[in-house]
């Protein structure tokens, strides 16, 4: 079995990409309201800061920032998908080993994680997750795409509201790697 290191940092700042299990469904985007319902009630009990977040219908990707002292994000993660899992209608395909230990097929088992190390990386990967739309053809602006903190980041005035231009104005990463 692989063994999985994460990087436990107490009152750290991480970047986090979560999968459904089956990437053809649009679960997320059609049940935004029982995932923003998972944030707020994982919340109550295991506060967390939601720097930045996109979700598409098959992924998330967010940034976090936890509590001084905690460091324990992956706890958070599963109360969110447990949450969101029991609100959503069962209709998935089910493998044989996620019925041997009750689970539901909406999630991929584990998600991927990133410290954040300094100002210039929170900003890369704060304009990775707003661009993301964009990148998976979604919509042609930043803008258009409705499941984004991208908006309160406009609000606040850190973006302009027509940032990182169109879907034909390439030139910049927004966060990949060259």
């Amino acid at each position: 079995m692989t063994g999985y290191r994460r990087n436990f940092v107490p009152g750290g700042c991480f970047f986090f990409t979560v999968n459904l299990a089956d990437r053809r469904r649009r679960l997320l985007t059609d049940h935004a309201d029982d995932l923003r319902a998972a944030f707020r009630e994982t919340r109550c009990g295991h506060p967390f800061v939601t720097d930045a977040i996109v979700v598409l219908p098959d992924h998330l990707h967010a940034i976090w920032t936890l509590p001084d002292g905690d460091a324990d994000f992956a706890s958070r993660w599963r109360l969110i998908k447990a949450w969101f899992s029991r609100h959503v209608v069962a209709s998935e395909e089910v493998s044989r080993s996620r019925t041997i230990r009750g689970e539901r097929g909406i999630w991929q088992r584990r998600f991927w994680e990133h410290t954040i190390r300094d100002e210039r990386d929170y900003e890369r990967h704060v304009d990775y997750i707003h661009f993301n739309p964009v990148k998976h053809g979604h919509v042609a602006r930043v803008s258009d795409w409705p499941y984004s903190s991208f908006h309160r980041f406009v609000g606040r005035g850190i973006y302009p509201v027509h940032w990182a231009g169109d879907v034909s104005d390439t030139t910049s990463s927004y966060g990949e790697r060259s």
